[in-house]
């Protein structure tokens, strides 16, 4: 037995080895497809202005979809902000040296990005570029890049890279395909191009600098993925310049190709070959079962092109996320008091970068990721550092971590880099987010966050720092694409990061920053370590962390402290602190913090002689002497409202230890309808802590309804009890409300326009097959029929489609039918207006009644007596040019295993289609673009992961549309 096994290991070990060691040629070999020089810009006048009128830019990241509903049900929030490292954001940042707007445009969005040189820096936005000298000032206007660098005209998503190695500028432009400009020198004023144009390559570039080439991805569904340029005879000017192009074996993406190649930060080139490739994996796409990063490694050979390879793709699990935003679409964040913009979901942001360090190579790269697991939004970035041991070795993941921003604000559409010491430097996008305070003061802006090279791993240390604050909402879902950092080749150590926001317009804004230690002698103190909230006494110890901001080591720190601004106790700190390292102190004198009750504001500070930055040195701390005894329940955590509660549901607790002493053997409570359980929580649980607690009794929510749950502690003594409890209505629907009409209440008849309906009341009924067409800002009588007085009557139409039946959808409000009257049959006509500006094609509406009273706001609620009946509205009448439907319109058939076949067939439109599927809840969990296949739009919609319920299923564009309701079982 022992060989048998000793066998099965040794072959499995050799499969594995022989699968990561699978290669595959290149698909493509061919050359460039031209070459023009281009003479410098300042040899030339009257040079054209940029486009900057407002359009939204067509690519291909307004596609594809392969997201599975439901099957990726996380429930914990990201890894990484429940356990934060005490070090997170805790530095204090500089200001940035210098900030400028850059461009103005009103693409959407602008796709800025930046080129810095020795003495240049080269912005470009989608539609054009400028150039600026290193203290900001414009050697240009807002130019157009057609013609005055690609003379073969063009389109947009112009991206700009400084090679260092070769002391070049490559600028590349979508039109005929990718054309390439590689200018003569490190001059973009002096210095001509050569321009080279690459005819396969159709969308998405994103040029990185290797050693042996230019890389280049490409989003395509085509064999071809990523493109190698022959960088040695580009560099020349020669027109025989080679193109090898590679498919990606084994990719999985949301249906949007985004992998990048590393890119060279400085000038150090790797050696020729080894050419990594990086991709996130989601499980929430087809054919991915866990969270990972995927790595392909391309090998060119240029003297026999078609031996070139790239291999199998090597995974490296990553830390559980979620990059899934509303099921793909593009309508993800709320701007504060505004509309939705764009995450950039399931795209490693530009640019995954490369730089070589004595002992390793270090590779980093980031992507967006939903921080919040429940049915809210919060953005983060999600940030990885790979490294090898040297060139051509394997790849593993040293640090990754979840940055978010402070105060609740998203964090997203971010870029970063390494400078020559290894720091960090992150510029990113952020804006109010659910739970920020005052948030229309948080709109759209620019930051930067970072690390030094030797903090704790896995965090940004260096707190937020502001770049340039946004004055108005971004117009539009579409917003950044990408944003670029860069470094600057003078000193290795100052990051040029460009950025998307509203500054009284569209603009593009630079910020430059350093990470690296700007003074010789700079230190301060970080944290106040001890004491802490909790159980106080007349004579605390007080531990400070002190950080050395400078690059000389120091020692003999002087360092001191107050308690609200009482007497200053000063001593001295005897050790050495090297530069970007921290060392904790513990004074020898203590504080008097002994009054129950009280809050005390500690401060404390260095005062280091010759300190050049004293505006670091100090930070001031908040510590209560809490009550001994004082506990509560802050939150019901589960259940939560939906549609598939059962019979046995957990009831889940949030309890907070208020006080300063830890407490055990305590009473919790829940009381559920007036059914009350009671439990022992043995603890210990921590003073000034909390605790997730999951009562052994379940709950019963099996029956559709309302139910009233509340949970509290009792303990003995205990000081604060207004902060014992918390309650939660806990709702079960499936917005299909049933009421009674046994008595002869709801509708006996429902008539509006070619809408007739004479049926008898069932309490809901489902005559989503009958239409009422309508215009937009019309009046139409509706007629009405009871068998009951008292009946109060609202009608909504779903204009927005997303199954949620909201005020502004209210067409008809809580008109009384017989008011005061009992039995017998009423009839009431009533006009239903349909507002102006609407949008066109067929929606649900919904028409309810209840018995001696309104109908109540939620139209998923149940009521007494009364009903409720669901139809399709159509507004508009379309003209056979304007119908993109045939009259069979939407069909979804149900398959096996909670799966549809959703299926338009028309021959009056070849556009691309939208999909949508909502729950009842209104979150959309599927986005899908559909393409034409000849005879209409066809989908596998896969909802095998989701709760069983209601869904809805909505296929059209922004002017028309379709919907139907699906049942999951």
């Amino acid at each position: 037995m022992k060989t048998r096994i000793t066998l099965f290991l040794f072959l499995f070990a050799f499969f594995i080895q022989a699968q990561a060691q699978e290669k595959t040629n290149a698909t493509y070999v061919g050359k460039v497809g031209s070459m023009v020089h281009v003479p410098s810009i300042a040899s030339r006048t009257n040079l054209p202005p940029a486009t900057t009128k407002e359009q939204v830019m067509q690519d291909g990241r307004a596609s594809k979809n392969l997201i599975i509903p439901g099957k990726d049900p996380q429930i914990e929030d990201d890894y990484f902000v429940r356990n934060p490292d005490k070090m997170e954001q805790l530095l204090s940042g500089r200001a940035p040296s210098l900030v400028f707007d850059a461009a103005q445009s009103s693409s959407q969005p602008t796709d800025p990005s930046i080129g810095v040189g020795p003495n240049h820096a080269v912005v470009v936005f989608n539609t054009g570029f400028r150039i600026f000298d290193k203290s900001g000032n414009p050697l240009t206007g807002q130019i157009s890049p057609n013609p005055t660098i690609f003379p073969n005209g063009g389109c947009c998503d112009l991206t700009i890279s400084y090679d260092n190695a070769a002391d070049r500028f490559v600028m590349t432009f979508l039109g005929s395909g990718a054309q390439i400009a590689v200018s003569d020198g490190p001059d973009p004023v002096n210095d001509g191009w050569n321009v080279y144009t690459i005819p396969q390559i159709d969308d998405y570039q994103k040029l990185s600098v290797w050693s042996d080439g230019y890389y280049i991805t490409q989003n395509s569904g085509d064999t071809n993925k990523i493109y190698a340029l022959e960088r040695d005879k580009m560099l020349l000017g020669d027109p025989s310049a080679q193109v090898i192009g590679f498919p990606l074996p084994g990719i999985v993406t949301s249906g949007f190709y985004s992998p990048q190649a590393l890119n060279v930060t400085n000038d150090d080139l790797p050696a020729p070959g080894g050419l990594p490739i990086i991709y996130l994996q989601d499980d929430a796409w087809s054919g991915v079962s866990q969270d990972h990063v995927k790595i392909w490694t391309v090998d060119v050979n240029w003297a026999t092109p078609g031996s070139s390879t790239i291999s199998a793709p090597v995974e490296l699990t990553t830390t559980p996320f979620i990059s899934v935003f509303d099921g793909g679409s593009f309508s993800n964040l709320s701007q504060p008091g505004g509309g939705d913009i764009d995450a950039l979901q399931a795209t490693i942001m530009n640019q995954a970068q490369f730089r070589k360090f004595g002992d390793h190579n270090s590779a980093i790269f980031n992507f967006v990721v939903d921080t919040d697991a429940s049915g809210g939004e919060l953005a983060g970035v999600r940030w990885f550092e790979l490294r090898q041991p040297s060139d051509g070795q394997p790849w593993t993941i040293y640090q990754e971590g979840t940055y978010t921003a402070p105060d609740g604000k998203h964090a997203w559409h971010a870029s970063m880099m390494m400078d020559v010491q290894g720091n960090i430097g992150m510029g990113y996008t952020s804006m109010a987010g659910p739970t920020t305070p005052d948030p229309t003061t948080k709109r759209v802006s620019s930051y930067y966050t970072g690390r030094f090279a030797n903090d704790p791993l896995n965090t940004m240390t260096i707190a937020e720092e502001l770049i340039a604050p946004g004055n108005q909402n971004i117009p539009g879902l579409r917003y950044g694409d990408y944003s670029k950092i860069d470094l600057d080749p003078s000193n290795d150590k100052e990051f040029w990061f460009i950025n998307e926001y509203m500054n009284s317009g569209r603009k593009d804004v630079v910020g430059v920053f350093q990470i690296a230690p700007n003074f010789n002698n700079d230190v301060g103190v970080v944290s106040i370590d001890a004491p802490v909230t909790g159980t106080l006494s007349n004579s605390e110890t007080v531990t400070v962390t002190i950080f050395n901001y400078g690059q000389n080591s120091a020692s003999n720190i002087p360092v001191t402290f107050q308690v609200d601004g009482g007497p200053v106790i000063s001593e001295t700190f005897p050790g050495t602190i090297a530069s970007a390292a921290t060392a904790q102190y513990t004074f020898t004198a203590t504080a008097n913090l002994g009054a129950i009750g009280q809050t005390y504001s500690i401060t404390a500070e260095t005062n280091l002689a010759g300190d050049e930055d004293t505006t670091n040195d100090g930070r001031t701390k908040s510590v209560t002497y809490l009550q001994p005894n004082d506990i509560g329940v802050s939150a019901i955590t589960a259940p939560v409202s939906s549609t598939d509660l059962t019979g046995a549901e957990n009831i889940v607790v949030t309890i907070n230890n208020f006080g300063g002493e830890p407490k055990s053997n305590f009473d919790v409570s829940y009381n559920l309808d007036g059914t009350i359980v009671t439990e022992v929580v043995t603890g210990p649980l921590a003073a000034n802590s909390s605790t997730s607690y999951t009562f052994a009794q379940t709950g019963d929510f099996s029956a559709l309804g309302s139910y009233n749950l509340s949970a509290y502690t009792s303990l003995p003594g205990d000081s604060d009890t207004s902060n014992d409890s918390t309650s939660v209505v806990i709702v079960k629907q499936n917005c299909q409300p049933v009421g009674d009409c046994s008595f002869g209440d709801g509708f006996q008849l429902f008539s509006v326009t070619d809408l007739n309906n004479p049926s008898g009341c069932e309490g809901y009924g489902d005559f989503t097959n009958l239409i009422a067409v309508m215009d937009p800002n019309s009046t139409n009588e509706l007629t009405v029929t009871t068998g009951y007085g008292d009946q109060f009557v609202r009608v909504w139409i779903d204009f927005n489609d997303d199954f949620v039946f909201t005020n502004d959808e209210i067409v008809v409000d809580n008109v009384v039918i017989a008011a005061g009257q009992g039995g017998g049959t009423y009839t009431i006509t009533t006009d239903l207006i349909v507002p102006a500006g609407v949008p066109l094609g067929q929606h649900l509406m919904r028409a309810k009644t209840n018995w001696d009273g309104p109908v109540p706001d939620d139209a998923c609620e149940e009521t007494s007596f009364g009903e409720t009946e669901d139809y399709t509205a159509q507004i508009g009448i379309l003209g056979v040019q304007d119908n993109i439907f045939d009259e069979n319109g939407l069909t979804v058939l149900t398959l096996e295993n909670n799966n549809f076949d959703v299926s338009l067939k028309t021959v009056n439109y070849t556009g691309a289609m939208n999909l949508s599927v909502y729950n009842t809840l209104g979150q959309r969990l599927l986005f899908k673009k559909l393409e034409n296949n000849g005879n209409g739009y066809n989908y596998k919609l896969d909802m095998s992961y989701v709760a069983k319920g209601v869904y809805l299923v909505r296929v059209g564009n922004k002017d028309n549309g379709r919907v139907k309701r699906i049942i999951v079982k």
